[in-house]
């Protein structure tokens, strides 16, 4: 159920949401003009489920209120489906680095203060955005990414079987210069086979 209170404020950014992302939830804090009463704020605190659905259905409610900026902080890699799917759905997006926004010394520290400070620091521009790719840099970096682990796990095998066969006393690698050659295989299959 949403916790609701109204605040004064004089933000620069009218309509903000703010995200404190964990690994199997996330606190969000909306902070929109009152509808009545010139200068005040409506918050909006509550948590969602870091599942897909969950995602998409709190983009549709941030649309819904016309939030302007959704602003997110987390640590790990927990921040990236909230970013991908709420940019998806066409919100803009800021992640934010979690040093800049410290809380205040002596505040008590929980997400649901936590998202209410970040939301408080977004609408009154006091964040700056961590560089996140565009879409088809962050395609390409993961692709780059992967083949250099598969490349780098490969040729961790690839040592890992030559140290078994020296362990063994089996020196392969004397004989020829490619252990995983055509020639090296062959005689790799054959010992395997009892050969």
């Amino acid at each position: 159920m949403p916790d609701t209170h109204e605040d004064q404020s004089d933000g620069t950014v009218a309509r903000v949401a703010a995200i404190d992302i964990a690994k199997a939830t996330a606190v969000i804090c909306t902070r929109v003009p009152h509808d009545r009463v010139d200068g005040r704020r409506v918050q909006q605190v509550w948590s969602v489920a870091s599942t897909t659905n969950a995602i998409l259905d709190l983009g549709d409610h941030l649309l819904c209120q016309g939030i302007e900026r959704v602003v997110m902080e987390a640590t790990g890699s927990y921040w990236k489906p909230f970013f991908y799917l709420l940019e998806a759905r066409g919100l803009e997006c800021w992640l934010v680095n979690a040093r800049e926004v410290k809380n205040v010394p002596g505040r008590p520290k929980t997400d649901k203060l936590d998202a209410v400070w970040l939301a408080k620091l977004a609408e009154r521009g006091m964040v700056r955005a961590s560089f996140v790719p565009p879409k088809p840099v962050r395609h390409l970096r993961d692709l780059t990414r992967t083949r250099t682990t598969f490349t780098q796990d490969r040729t961790r095998l690839k040592h890992r079987t030559e140290k078994l066969l020296e362990d063994a006393q089996i020196k392969l690698s004397t004989v020829v210069s490619d252990l995983f050659g055509v020639s090296g295989r062959a005689m790799m299959d054959a010992l395997a086979a009892g050969q």
